[in-house]
């Protein structure tokens, strides 16, 4: 009998410059999403929130500014982990470089 992981064809060694692409691709995606936490945590809970609390959230009358500095930071947070997560799995398939 032989089981699944002997079943799967062994990997090709990667190349350097596989590598170099993969990580080219991971860091460019990092920074992507370190950019969207700073405008969202620093841009939209401190430096804006005098510009954003000239508008409410409809039905609850919050103030924008304050919401993104108190509960949207926090739920954009959530959400980019998810999606970071997502594309990281997708990136790894496509580099075959998944833990499956």
């Amino acid at each position: 009998m032989t089981t699944e992981s002997e079943q799967k064809a062994p990997r090709a060694p990667h190349t350097a410059k596989h590598a170099t692409a993969y990580w080219k691709r991971n860091l460019t995606l990092l920074v992507v999403f370190l950019a969207i936490w700073w405008v969202v945590s620093y841009g939209a809970g401190i430096l804006w929130v005098d510009s954003l609390d000239k508008f409410t959230i409809p039905g609850t009358g919050f103030k924008l500014g304050f919401w993104f500095a108190q509960q949207g930071s926090i739920y954009v947070f959530v959400a980019l982990i998810f999606i970071y997560s997502w594309l990281m799995n997708k990136l790894d398939k496509e580099f075959d470089v998944h833990e499956d």
